[in-house]
């Protein structure tokens, strides 16, 4: 088993890995990749170039298929020296944190791009290597609401995941009432209901289904609370957010158009998949479920 020491000294690429979930991205990576740069905090080392090594490990989305040897589907390896190297030339900078910011930022426009770890390391400093790594993903650009003082501040929502039992309970309001005191926009999601549904024996027509069946309960939990509004779409839970309200997540829309969406209909993975999506602060879990490795969001039992 790999330690998290042996973790905070392996390349990006071990840190991917074990940071993956049980549906792990596609890889890419470059590796010691060298260039000069004039870059540093310190007077003895403005005017003088010094090496810099970086490893990069980018995950992507799985490319369109036929592939057909086509380098133009996928993500090339020169986007990530190119932008290196352009961010290298737009200015001079004092902080490698600043680099390796301004790197993930362009390798993550990319449209195939989904999370980047970034390992830049100064070579001339003394007798060793002194560095920085960072980790960032399309998950955390989140919502942005513009408060009463004209100022605009991020959106991180708690996401609830609420067992059958959870929503049938009669204190269901009071744990309502006690999630709102939190003070963030409530994201409430479901799993299958108790009831018997069609078997298809079909791969592609079980998952609608069971989609549509976690739609039923969704639409259960709505008629307990006049609080919980159903939504299915990215712009209905952006305008709920950004007004602080709580809604109850219907996922076929989003699970079915998403390209980089979530594989099967487990409900937890969906409702962790979804508080990835939208830069939750945390996912709470509320009845005795399986929680999937890799999570990247904090994970709170109830």
């Amino acid at each position: 088993m790999t330690t998290d020491s042996e973790l905070a000294f392996a390349h990006p690429e071990a840190r991917a890995e074990a940071s993956s979930t049980t549906d792990p991205r596609d890889r890419i990576s470059l590796r010691d990749h060298l260039v000069e740069a004039d870059i540093g905090a310190f007077q003895q080392e403005r005017g003088h170039k010094q090496r810099l090594r970086f490893n990069v490990v980018v995950e992507v989305r799985p490319a369109p298929a036929p592939l057909d040897d086509d380098v133009d589907r996928i993500l090339s390896y020169d986007k990530i020296t190119e932008a290196i190297a352009a961010e290298l030339a737009a200015e001079r900078l004092n902080l490698l944190e600043t680099l390796a910011e301004r790197v993930a930022e362009r390798v993550l426009a990319e449209p195939a791009a989904m999370r980047i770890f970034v390992r830049i390391e100064k070579l001339d400093v003394g007798p060793y290597a002194l560095g920085v790594e960072i980790v960032r993903s399309r998950a955390e650009v989140p919502v942005a609401r513009v408060g009463a003082d004209g100022a605009e501040a991020e959106v991180h929502p708690l996401v609830v995941y609420l067992d059958n039992p959870a929503i049938a309970d009669p204190g269901l309001g009071a744990r309502l009432d006690a999630l709102q005191a939190r003070g963030l926009p409530l994201i409430l999601a479901v799993g299958l209901p108790d009831l018997p549904r069609p078997v298809t024996g079909h791969k592609p027509t079980q998952r609608r289904i069971d989609l549509l069946a976690i739609e039923q309960n969704a639409w259960s939990l709505a008629a307990r609370d006049p609080r919980c509004v159903v939504v299915a779409t990215r712009t209905e839970i952006d305008w709920a957010m950004r007004r602080g309200q709580t809604v109850v997540w219907a996922p076929s829309k989003l699970v079915l158009d998403a390209v980089d969406g979530p594989q099967g209909t487990a409900p937890v993975t969906l409702a962790l998949w979804l508080a990835e999506a939208m830069a939750a602060t945390a996912i709470v879990l509320h009845g005795d479920v399986a929680i999937p490795a890799g999570s990247r969001v904090p994970v709170e039992h109830a």
